[in-house]
């Protein structure tokens, strides 16, 4: 009994561990965006339906006496390829930095093909595991129910996902993390293998009747029609998962703790579901996502309204969510002689879920509509539901159920339409979603909530910089106030936007742009005739030249080659809504730029954020690599009428002297009574909620 649940724990640890661990290693090799999570994501979910379709192969096709030589030889194969990457890489699971993309055009085909090299095999006798001991227990203890396995295999899903963000990565460097889990793997490969041969050749308990609660329906009881219940109550659950990451992650930062914590609770809800029926009520739930639902559609009419608060909203609605798809999912669960299919068509599901996310809503949608569509199926299968049970008894719940999804899935599709009315364009693909506004002669390009540039439209004010690049903002300031102003000046620029600060290009000057969005480049390049700052540059005699792909890579691949830039000023702004690109924050990041800088050169750094205060960050890398440091704050009153927004930024230089320009004195704040204990940033460790504004 020990071993089988020693197996069935340890796997589902190993599955929730190796996840986070290798999309924390290749965030920076795709720009940071939060969509390598839902791609990460995705591939272990068809992984998944791979490992559960093995699974109901082996039990039902293969002999007792042969399974443990066809399992054991895949186990064999998967410890085999594990020791042979840890030989050719710097850890087993970790790709080589030779792996890194040279094009960003398929990120998700190329996500999948890391990580199919890497981890595909061992993950697949992993996702495998759950279903074969399950059926493997239920053969040699017929007189037992194999269902709390499944909750023990999620408590241990659970227990892997939360020690990666509080154990595990803040005490392993990548390399280790590697290693230790491979490990772990090995000892698990072990263990699986002592059960499977113990099986075959033990004496199986004779089959008796299982407990009636685990007969919610017989073989022949289950229909085409219940089949694909599993499929969408499996879906809806993932599909909201990932929709309510994207919401998170795209509003603070892409890190691995706003990964698993959604992933939390709808492990958390698989965990409760399936403990038994006691603990899923139809109408308690039902009231539980009104109740936060109400919250999502209030929220954004609260000015500065708390990210924590933000985040518990949005949990507590995904619970709701979770809860009842996997609470109806377990009230329709099979006899235990079907738990293999049962599983591998919940796995199918939940791929399918993650299909709509990573392919099927970006082509269909110009926003993040999958959200709002799943939120309004969620309340439809409330209705449906309700009314499949419909008797005298519960005649008056199911009134009360169909009346309140009703109304809500009415408030929902008003709310989406609310929100789709702002935007005069809009454009989505595998980096985010981009919407172009225009209002009162000023045109505007918006990802999620932070603005990337803004334009005027009337011909006379075409080449204004304004918003966060209007002159009295800090790298206004910065680059009106270098020596090298109007003298052939070499810029380089993090994050293109509507390449607005191409506006302060003089004769002879070079404007290098870096930047991943494709969708961007297009727009800031005059497609659809919105923005015009580049052309403009270009007819004034200003060289502007834009690097596709991730700045950071590029960056580094133009050092290999001997290419050091040597820029006077070099801007970091590449933020997508208020989430910040961890890998250009580290200690490892500005050691790379400085080398591209020249000796009198400035680096100068966006940090306007609404939820992070990003100056301990700064100052921490400013001594740790004995720069002089200024913070500038431009800040506008509400009722004043400007055409800048409130800013900061961070500049950073090797001399002092830089900051005695005329034009930057008494604005810029060189930090000099300021302290911070903050453990500097590095490609191996970063903690965001040390920077939430009212944490510190």
């Amino acid at each position: 009994m020990k071993s089988y649940i020693s197996s069935i724990f340890l796997s589902a640890l190993l599955i929730f561990q190796v996840q986070p661990m290798i999309a924390h290693y290749i965030l920076p090799w795709f720009g940071g965006t939060n969509s390598v999570w839902s791609a990460v994501v995705l591939f272990f979910q068809i992984m998944l339906v791979g490992g559960y379709l093995y699974a109901d192969w082996l039990s039902k096709s293969v002999s007792n006496e042969r399974q443990w030589q066809i399992h054991g030889l895949l186990l064999g194969l998967a410890a085999g390829l594990i020791l042979f990457l840890g030989l050719s890489w710097p850890a087993p699971v970790i790709p080589s930095s030779n792996w890194k993309p040279t094009t960003v055009e398929q990120p998700v085909l190329y996500i999948f093909f890391l990580l199919a090299i890497s981890v595909g095999l061992p993950y697949l006798t992993l996702a495998s595991n759950s279903p074969l001991i399950q059926s493997w227990f239920s053969r040699m203890y017929a007189e037992r129910s194999p269902y709390w396995l499944y909750a023990l295999s999620n408590a241990g899903s659970l227990l892997g996902l939360l020690s990666y963000p509080f154990l595990i990565e803040p005490t392993f460097r990548l390399g280790e993390q590697g290693w230790l889990w491979s490990g772990l793997y090995l000892a698990f490969a072990i263990l699986t293998f002592s059960i499977a041969w113990r099986v075959s050749r033990a004496k199986q308990s004779s089959p008796v009747a299982h407990r009636a609660e685990d007969h919610a329906s017989s073989p022949a009881a289950i229909s085409l029609g219940q089949r694909l219940l599993w499929l969408v109550l499996s879906a809806i659950a993932t599909l909201m998962m990932l929709a309510v990451t994207n919401r998170l992650t795209q509003d603070i930062a892409p890190v691995p703790l706003l990964w698993i914590l959604p992933l939390t609770i709808y492990l958390l809800s698989f965990i409760i579901a399936f403990s038994g029926e006691q603990y899923y009520h139809r109408l308690g739930f039902l009231i539980l996502l009104s109740i936060t639902s109400a919250g999502l559609i209030v929220a954004p009419l609260i000015p500065n309204i708390p990210i924590i608060l933000q985040i518990v909203l949005n949990l507590l609605f995904l619970f709701a969510v979770c809860m009842t798809a996997h609470g109806e999912l377990y009230r329709l669960r099979p006899a235990p002689q079907q738990l293999t299919h049962f599983y591998l068509l919940t796995s199918i599901g939940g791929a399918l879920g993650g299909i709509i996310v990573n392919f099927v809503a970006p082509l269909l949608f110009n926003d993040y509509w999958e959200f709002y569509l799943g939120w309004m199926i969620t309340y439809l299968l409330f209705l449906f539901l309700g009314a499949r049970q419909i008797n005298s008894n519960q005649r008056k719940q199911t009134i009360l159920i169909g009346a309140t999804a009703t109304v809500m899935s009415i408030l929902i599709g008003y709310t989406m339409v609310i929100d789709g009315q702002h935007a005069i364009w809009r454009g989505r693909n595998f980096y985010g979603v981009l919407r172009v506004v225009e209002k009162e002669n000023i045109i505007t390009l918006v990802h999620g909530s932070t603005i990337h540039g803004t334009q005027y439209t009337t011909a006379d004010k075409r080449t204004v910089p304004i918003g966060y690049y209007n002159r009295e903002s800090g790298i206004g300031l910065a680059l009106t106030s270098h020596p090298r102003y109007g003298q052939n000046m070499k810029v380089g620029i993090v994050g293109l936007g509507i390449g607005g600060l191409a506006a302060y290009g003089q004769q002879g000057d070079v404007y290098r742009f870096y930047e991943i969005n494709p969708l961007v480049i297009s727009l800031a390049t005059g497609a659809h005739g919105f923005f015009s700052f580049l052309p403009d540059s270009q007819a004034r005699g200003v060289a502007i030249e834009i690097i596709p792909g991730d700045a950071r890579l590029s960056l580094e691949a133009e050092l290999e080659r001997g290419e050091a830039q040597s820029y006077d000023i070099l801007v970091v702004d590449a933020f997508s809504s208020d989430s910040i690109p961890v890998h250009l924050l580290t200690q490892e990041a500005f050691t790379l730029y400085l080398q591209h800088l020249a000796p009198d050169g400035i680096l100068a750094i966006h940090i306007t954020n609404r939820h992070l205060n990003l100056t301990p960050l700064i100052w921490t890398a400013a001594r740790q690599l004995d720069l002089e440091v200024g913070i500038v704050r431009l800040e506008i009153s509400p009722d004043e009428k400007t055409d800048a927004f409130p800013s900061v930024w961070a500049l950073l230089a090797r001399q002092p002297s830089l900051f005695a320009h005329p034009k930057l004195a008494g604005k810029v704040d060189r930090l000099e009574n300021f302290s911070s204990n903050l453990r500097p940033w590095t490609d191996d460790y970063s903690n965001i909620f040390q920077l939430l504004k009212g944490l510190q």
